[in-house]
């Protein structure tokens, strides 16, 4: 019989990954991948906890007709392992539609098609990820005075159980959050377009049948094109400060920003040329949008003038100043830059379509958070390899994925890179494990520094319930 992995016998993940969205979930397919060329007792022992019931990404924007604005190859697993059974046309063959999409001669296929492909790779990896579960802390663990390992604390929620899985690497890859202007709390009637689709199949009544979408890119000319087309009855007025829609730009030399050699530039870059790219490639990803959409929303308003019926209004140059709620509705006062000209509106729903932010991993830290020091931008110090930089004793490795662009550029929170990075990734913590030695049948020394908890035996399980681990955990 094959001996099983020392991480194994004790319980011990060799890593836990927080979050299951594309940048984790070709983390996991990598791992499987190298898996499956080794032995047993050279299988990496992981797991992935996704607060979310169920896989899904952006399944509030998945609006019909969508389609992705980043090539298919640029999935889950071509730049790194180009024979990869994960690929985007494996998919297509195992739902028998490869020739179809030949034959639809397009690079960009339908985010729901993309989405669902997403869907097809978690699945199969569902013996990897447990979801329903959100991480609250990272807890220190000692090995012999040195900080070997982390307790990942997570709470289950159907049950509130809480549930700590102990590994020696940790990878954070939690995602963006809806960013909206400061002082503006969504409701009922003010909504971020993140769940647009869900909002709208619970929408109150609209009386005075009119839309209000506050952006301007991408999402905010999808999200006023969705609305005009689906309330045909409907105003649908798009504010935004730019004098009109801005095409993105891709063409080939622009798109190099995203290739995986850009990266390195990026990081060995002095802080001033880091701005300096940062500032000339917005036009690829930030407040831009794509030109047949631009070309589709401005036939329509051209149309409606020819017709003298105008339901889509365009509200360029302008801000908001002031948001107010009405029993049935809002009221905005918006702004018109040239002139300072304000107008108030009365509108059935708001949507904010003013974009994301990444998550700031310090906030899931927690006890960790003290053993790694921020640069001095007040960002936490992250290596090429995504490598948080910990204090000096620590060999637990936690990597960060996502909240990276201020280090690693702009595909950052992209799928552009997510396959590359997920390899180079696994190639950190095979590398870093090669030099280290085994620390699994050690016990901790009697003292410990604050926030840490020492190991207090070898054979405990992977997965510990509060009540196993209470004692342990409030250390």
């Amino acid at each position: 019989m094959a001996r099983r992995p020392a991480s194994a016998d004790n319980g011990i993940l060799d890593l836990v990954g927080v979050g299951f969205g594309p940048s984790n979930l070709a983390l996991a397919i990598a791992i499987e991948e190298h898996n499956a060329a080794r032995s047993p007792q050279d299988a990496l022992n992981v797991s992935f906890l996704e607060r979310q019931t169920s896989f899904g990404w952006h399944r509030g924007m998945l609006l019909e007709g969508a389609t992705m604005q980043v090539s298919f190859l640029k999935d889950l697993v071509t730049l790194r392992n180009p024979a990869s059974d994960f690929s985007f046309l494996s998919f297509l063959h195992e739902q028998n539609r490869l020739v179809d999409f030949i034959n639809h001669k397009t690079q960009f296929p339908l985010r729901q098609e993309f989405h669902d492909y997403l869907e097809w790779a978690a699945r199969r990896l569902d013996h990897l990820v447990s979801y329903d579960l959100r991480v609250v802390d990272l807890r220190p663990v000692l090995v012999d005075g040195e900080i070997a390992l982390v307790d990942v604390v997570a709470v289950r929620g159907d049950t509130g159980e809480t549930v700590i899985h102990r590994a020696r690497n940790v990878v954070l890859a939690v995602g963006l959050e809806p960013q909206v202007p400061a002082g503006i709390d969504l409701g009922e009637r003010v909504w971020h377009n993140y769940d647009l689709l869900h909002r709208v199949a619970s929408m109150p009544a609209t009386s005075r049948e009119r839309f209000v979408v506050i952006g301007a890119g991408q999402s905010a000319a999808e999200v006023t094109e969705f609305l005009h087309t689906r309330h045909p009855a409907a105003e649908v007025i798009a504010v935004f400060a730019r004098y009109g829609f801005s095409p993105a730009d891709n063409s080939a030399f622009a798109n190099q920003i995203f290739d995986p050699s850009a990266v390195d530039d990026f990081f060995t870059a002095p802080p001033a040329v880091k701005e300096m790219l940062s500032s000339y490639s917005r036009g690829t990803n930030y407040s831009v949008v794509d030109i047949d959409l631009i070309d589709e929303l401005y036939r329509r308003m051209y149309q409606e003038k020819v017709h003298g019926r105008e339901r889509l209004r365009m509200m360029r140059a302008s801000r908001l100043l002031d948001l107010r709620p009405l029993a049935d509705g809002v009221s905005l006062d918006v702004e018109f830059l040239p002139t300072g000209t304000r107008e108030t509106l009365e509108s059935d729903i708001v949507v904010f379509a003013t974009g994301y932010r990444s998550r700031d991993p310090r906030q899931l830290l927690g006890t960790l958070a003290e053993h790694c020091p921020s640069d001095a931008t007040g960002h936490p110090h992250i290596g090429r390899d995504y490598r948080l930089r910990t204090d000096p004793g620590t060999t637990a490795g936690v990597y960060v994925l996502g909240a990276t662009e201020h280090s690693h550029g702009i595909s950052s929170t992209l799928l552009s890179n997510v396959a590359v990075r997920a390899g180079e990734l696994l190639r950190s913590i095979i590398t870093a494990a090669a030099g280290i030695a085994d620390t699994t049948a050690s016990v901790s020394s009697p003292t410990r520094t604050a926030g840490t908890t020492p190991i207090t035996g070898a054979d405990e399980s992977t997965t510990r319930t509060v009540n196993e681990l209470s004692a342990l955990a409030t250390r």
